[in-house]
């Protein structure tokens, strides 16, 4: 077992830095050679998750610009790993001296004192939101490979507190163009009047994201400990905030009956398919073809300037308001982070499937018979 840092198996990741140190990157092993790639086809994914892009964003303000380091020559990847830097230019350490002597609520700072028997306070070091920089960034490559194999993750928030989109609503251009991330401009309007309201009793909001994966062929996902679903839900729980994955119809599986529940196989002139899809597009932890479509669900943004009871580390009792730059709400930010964590996920679930058959083996490594 790894301490924590690596993602992945084939296509494996790694991420370093804390949000006050010197930059934070990734390590990416096991990319394909050949992957036309530069630094803005990473950028482009890392300007999404930025700080500092509306008024319900910590004021931060980080360019996140990235340097690759290693993996690339003359424009394409080299088969070795590849090595992605982001500096930090925006500390304000000071902002946390305080926080120093005492447990923030909803935060870890208890929990990686418990742990390490110390911890960095500043930002919140390792638990900082900053860290999802190295998911981000190897996320852009493996969502390039993903694109170039006709399979496309889009990801966008689907509520914020009470206010929910209408999918009859859809517009993809509203998940880039608007604050919230929302496809949906009219729900996307209520949402920044309640986060308007959040903010003026010093409070936050949580909310939602959905993921729909399409183009990805069925048969990919391991039957037991690596299904499909398992593996993805195993990497969306990973992202500090996420406190619940759903898969298709997700809690609502358990208040309906089989006969409303099971999507029937249907023939059509594409071959066999599904005429709903309340599984989520996995069958047996098995994409069966339909798209796969997730939803997340991502808890209040802890740092409230609210007053708040907490302990400090000798266990005496105080009363907090939290200081820095903190966003009113996580979710349209981290959008972008679960389409990575979703494109890591199947990547590397696509790349095992090569295994799954001879005719696979057959096609990478076909006979050379002796001509004699």
């Amino acid at each position: 077992m790894t301490a924590g840092s690596t993602f992945g198996n084939l296509f494996r990741i790694t991420t370093w830095g804390e949000s006050h140190g010197e930059a934070l990157g990734v390590v990416i092993d096991g990319c394909p050679a050949g992957l036309t790639l530069d630094a803005a086809d990473i950028q482009l994914y890392l300007d999404r998750r930025k700080p500092g892009q509306s008024r319900y964003t910590t004021q931060r303000k980080e360019s996140d610009e990235v340097k690759i380091l290693s993996g690339v020559f003359e424009g394409r990847t080299t088969g070795t790993p590849i090595s992605l830097l982001v500096p930090n230019t925006s500390q304000r350490s000071a902002d946390y001296d305080e926080i120093a002597s005492y447990y923030r609520p909803g935060h870890a700072d208890y929990t990686y004192d418990q742990k390490y028997g110390f911890r960095d306070y500043r930002g919140g070091g390792r638990s900082s939101g900053r860290e999802t920089i190295g998911r981000v960034a190897a996320g852009a490559v493996a969502l390039k490979i993903l694109s170039e194999l006709g399979i496309q993750v889009t990801a966008y928030t689907y509520s914020i507190g009470p206010v929910t989109i209408d999918e009859s609503h859809f517009s993809k251009e509203a998940i880039l163009s608007t604050p919230t991330a929302m496809p949906d401009l009219e729900a996307g309007g209520r949402a920044e009047q309640y986060l308007k309201e959040c903010m003026n009793m010093q409070d936050s909001s949580g909310g939602s994201i959905r993921c729909r994966i399409t183009g990805l062929p069925a048969g990919i996902g391991e039957p037991v400990f690596c299904k499909l679903d398992a593996v993805l839900a195993n990497a969306l729980m990973s992202i500090g905030a996420v406190k619940a994955v759903e898969i298709g119809d997700g809690v609502h599986v358990s208040s309906a009956k089989g006969s409303e529940n099971n999507d029937a196989f249907i023939s059509t002139e594409h071959g066999t398919q599904k005429a709903s899809n309340h599984a989520g597009g996995i069958l047996g932890g098995i994409s069966d073809g339909s798209d796969v479509v997730l939803t997340v669900h991502i808890k209040p943004t802890p740092s409230i300037s609210r007053k708040q009871q907490t302990v400090r580390s000798d266990g005496t009792p105080i009363s907090v308001s939290v200081k820095g730059r903190h966003d009113p709400i996580i979710v349209p930010r981290a959008v972008v982070v679960v389409e990575a964590m979703c494109a890591l996920s199947v990547l590397d679930l696509m790349l095992a499937n090569l295994s799954a058959k001879m005719d696979y083996l057959r096609l990478i490594y076909p006979a050379h018979h002796d001509s004699h």
